[in-house]
């Protein structure tokens, strides 16, 4: 008894059993090339806009993302250390900025009320 030889189905060997490493290298030139995804959505009613929505989408390593001069995560606050530990600065400058104004319009009371 033979068994049949597996029917061709047209798509390519990354849906067989070596998808695994397949779509390693698949997501490997993606991160490495960098993939945007763009589109607008438009709702109007009798040529008035309602609502527009703008999606994009980019998916690429860091390396590549640094490349086309996209790091905003480096100064957003809640993703980078960097970022909070300069903005925690610029706000204790301005705090003190606004302390020494404040002792210098009252400064009998700052002092007064320094333990």
């Amino acid at each position: 008894m033979t068994t049949p030889a597996p029917r061709s189905s047209g798509f390519p060997d990354a849906y067989g059993q070596n998808s695994g490493a397949n779509l390693a290298d698949i997501l490997e030139r993606v991160l490495d090339k960098g993939v945007v995804i763009a589109g607008d959505i438009r709702i109007n009613l009798l040529d008035i806009e309602l609502l527009t929505i703008k999606l994009r989408l980019i998916v690429a390593s860091v390396d590549k993302a640094k490349e086309m001069g996209i790091d905003w995560w480096e100064t957003d606050p809640a993703l980078s250390s960097r970022a909070r530990r300069d903005e925690l600065t610029r706000e204790n400058a301005e705090l003190r900025e606004r302390l020494a104004r404040l002792e210098e319009l009252e400064p009998g009371r700052a002092r007064k009320e320094a333990p």
